[in-house]
């Protein structure tokens, strides 16, 4: 609601400053929740607890006061609705409600004039509000822009825990990597980079065999993920490379022979699963240079296959797409 919208914005600082307004005792302890209350989010109001109930409790967090009364229909349509979205807002602010029959004073000092009528209040004083028994999303969208937008706690955990295990894995960390890895799937067992983290630890570690079974009878949807057809891409290239042959053979046969592109693309191969990239490129980018008709350009070919398993971001990546590019296009 804009200051244009607002029934209540022009009269707020000067009907707010009077705190004797609310009760002239001392307040007396907070009355006791509703019942049904979601953990006291929900609760009834006076006119002597409204300093405490309001006014000191929305200095700790947003509180919406619901201004009613029972021969209200439209009241009555709200009710509901209110407080099943305060319940489901998860304490990110409160409902005080106030019988404006029994307790018509502090109504009267907001100049409200027609019910139901919420007023929110933060910080002690009273912010914004509207009039009426609005839809569900209104009300949502109201303790939204009051509140902030929801926050999933358990996401914002997993995210958390994703980031820290890319870094332990990066530092050669796997037992960590794995361990938070593995502490995501419990939460989220369709977790795709979880699941795909995992398995490049196993590879890492030396167990290619144990990833490719983490990574079996999975459901279309992950089947489908980028970063799981990565690591199934790396782990055909293992296979792969085990059957290449000795890679000290094969640097014998190319220092003989070094136009053997075919040495030269199955050690490229091997060198990839080393780990060793940039020499992987360098040697499949030497072959495009003296011959790009052999195998097809089975050498291109296999540098692109590399570049899907390493990810765009990869230095060897980057590195080795600016040398093809000067070949291709010199």
């Amino acid at each position: 609601m804009s200051g244009n919208d607002n029934p209540y914005a022009a009269s707020y600082g000067n009907q707010m400053t009077a705190t004797a307004s609310y009760g002239g005792a001392p307040a007396p302890a907070a009355a006791t929740p509703a019942a049904g209350s979601a953990a006291g989010l929900i609760k009834e109001t006076t006119t002597a607890n409204f300093a405490s109930d309001v006014i000191d409790a929305s200095r700790q967090q947003p509180v919406l006061v619901d201004f009613w009364a029972p021969w209200c229909g439209p009241c009555k349509q709200l009710t509901p609705v209110i407080e099943k979205v305060v319940t489901e807002a998860q304490g990110r602010v409160r409902l005080v409600k106030m019988n404006i029959d029994d307790h018509p004073s502090i109504a009267g000092q907001l100049g409200i004039q027609s019910i139901p009528a919420v007023i929110a209040f933060v910080g002690g004083r009273p912010v914004d509000g509207f009039m009426g028994a609005v839809p569900e999303s209104q009300i949502r969208e109201f303790i939204d822009k009051i509140a902030g937008p929801m926050v999933d706690d358990q996401q914002a955990e997993i995210d958390a825990a994703l980031a820290e295990a890319k870094t332990s894995f990066d530092q050669g960390d796997l037992q960590n990597a794995a361990g938070l890895y593995g502490a995501v799937l419990q939460a989220d067992p369709d977790n795709a980079t979880a699941l795909a983290g995992l398995a490049q630890c196993m590879i890492a570690a030396g167990d290619p065999q144990q990833a490719r079974d983490v990574l079996t009878d999975l459901s279309e949807e992950l089947a489908k993920d980028a970063g799981i057809i990565a690591v199934l891409k790396k782990l055909d290239q293992i296979e792969e490379a085990r059957k290449l042959g000795d890679p000290d053979a094969l640097e014998q046969l190319l220092a003989t022979n070094p136009d053997d592109h075919g040495a030269r693309i199955k050690l490229a191969k091997i060198r990839n699963v080393e780990g060793d990239r940039d020499t992987a490129a360098d040697h499949l980018l030497k072959v495009m240079k003296r011959d790009r008709t052999f195998e097809d350009d089975g050498a291109r070919r296999e540098l692109l296959q590399f570049f899907d398993v390493w990810g765009p971001m990869d230095p060897a990546t980057l590195s080795a797409r600016r040398k093809l590019s000067s070949i291709l296009f010199s």
